[in-house]
Parts: structure tokens; sequence; C-alpha cells
């Protein structure tokens, strides 16, 4: 199996949340609301699977976490790579509004996908490299702004959103509450 098949399966199960979104709503802008949320959840494992690799290794060294753990790169590629679906549905959603929100509105949003692609275009040995400490900062930075946009997405969602919407939100909060309690552990354990 290549060792970049995250970034194929991440393709994958976003191009089918698009479509299962698309196809629960009637034509029009509801469906790319649906397309946009579905393409969320699909991209968050592969998120909390770069999150905690190296957490998860520490805490439990075993085939499995250090595997996890040499691909890490291939799962944040494969969250960009699904998170780019994600884009798609939003920039949609946004040109079917009758009245789209301020710029201003969007601006956090596209300061996070800002810090996203930056990191995917040094993903690469050359950009480790040529950046030096400063590759580190970008990428930690980067990998906990992306946890936190979650965690408060979901956490609102709990908050504010009625029934199903609630519960699965619910869920996805406790797991990006799991990762974070990992990380912590991960560094306690040094």
């Amino acid at each position: 199996m290549p060792k970049y098949w995250p970034v194929i399966l991440a393709a994958f199960v976003a191009g089918v949340a698009i479509l299962t979104g698309l196809k629960s709503a009637p034509a029009g802008i509801e469906g790319w609301n649906f397309a946009a949320r579905y393409t969320a959840r699909v991209g968050f494992p592969f998120l909390m699977a770069a999150f905690t690799a190296s957490s998860l290794v520490k805490l439990w060294p075993n085939p499995v976490t250090k595997s996890l753990m040499r691909r890490r790169k291939w799962w944040g590629l494969g969250f960009a790579t699904s998170h780019s679906f994600h884009l798609f549905a939003l920039l949609k959603v946004l040109s079917l509004t009758p009245n789209p929100p301020a710029v201003t509105a969007l601006l956090p949003g596209a300061f996070v996908y800002l810090v996203l692609y930056a990191m995917v275009l040094t993903s690469w040995r050359w950009a480790y490299r040529a950046l030096g400490k400063w590759w580190g900062r970008l990428h930690k930075f980067g990998i906990y702004l992306l946890w936190f946009a979650f965690t408060l997405a979901y956490a609102l969602k709990v908050v504010g959103m009625p029934g199903e919407e609630r519960v699965v939100s619910l869920f996805l909060l406790a797991f990006a509450l799991c990762g974070w309690g990992l990380r912590i552990a991960a560094s306690k354990a040094e």
C-alpha cells in the first residue's frame, strides 16, 4: 500500500460526503450546506490522527502507533485534501446565499485556511531544511489552530443546535477533547 493512501482515502470519503450532502436536500443551498457539514465531519478524523500521532506513540509504543506516526504527514495531507472539498462546498454555499456575510466575518476562517495551506506547502524535506526552527513553530501553531477551530465549532453547536446535530457535535467535541487530553498526558510522560 502506498504511503500516501490517507490522501486517497480522504479524497474518496470527502467526495462521497459531498454527494451524500447534495442528495440529502433539495437542489440548491441546503444541499451544499449538508455537503459542507459532512465534509467537515469526515475530515475531522484525519486531523485527529495527525494531532494525536506523536502522543499515541509516546504513551503506547506499538506497531500500530508507530505506523501512524510514520504516516502522520500523510494523515495531515489527507485532512488538507478533505478540507479542500469542505472549502469548495462552503464557497458554493456563499455563492448561493442571497445575503452573504460581510468579508470581515469570513476572515477567521480564511486565516485558518491560509495556515492549513502554509502547512501543506511546507510538508516536504526542503521546507523543513529551509525553515529550520520556524518549520516546527508553524506546524505546532497550525495543528493547534486547526484543532481549536474544530473544537470551538463543535462546542458552539452543542450549545446552539437542536436534536441530532447537538448529539453528533457532542460526540465530536468529546473526540477533540480526548485528543487534547492525550497530548497533555504525553507531555507529562516525558
